[in-house]
């Protein structure tokens, strides 16, 4: 059984810039594209980024060019490098595998504001 653990997330203004982790524990994810979603109140979970195995990304029209994901195989980790934050960006951020998902993780909290 896979846990994902997400960390980093925050309050920041917009403009600004932060990095999430995902940490995968329990078996290696290195041999899964991995996606980072997200999840704003009143609206359904959306993937924004996707890493494949060989490190191909691919990314959502709305966070084109203001993020980028990475991976650490030999960490077992995910990250999000959010750049140019926008209030709509504010939402729970969350990483999994495309479907089928492992079991979600907590997520963590991203809030942009003045």
């Amino acid at each position: 059984q896979v846990q994902l653990v997400e960390s980093g997330g925050g309050l920041v203004q917009p403009g600004g810039s932060l990095r999430l982790s995902c940490a995968a524990s329990g078996s290696s994810v290195s041999g899964n594209a991995m996606g980072w979603y997200r999840q704003a109140p009143g609206k359904q979970r959306e993937l924004v980024a996707i890493i494949g195995t060989s490190g191909t990304t691919n990314y959502a029209d709305s966070v084109k060019g203001r993020f980028t994901i990475s991976r650490d195989n030999a960490k077992n980790l995910v990250y999000l490098q959010m750049n140019s934050l926008k209030p709509e960006d504010t939402a729970v951020y969350f990483c999994n595998r495309p479907a089928p998902w492992y079991a979600w993780g907590q997520g963590t909290q991203v809030t942009v504001s003045s």
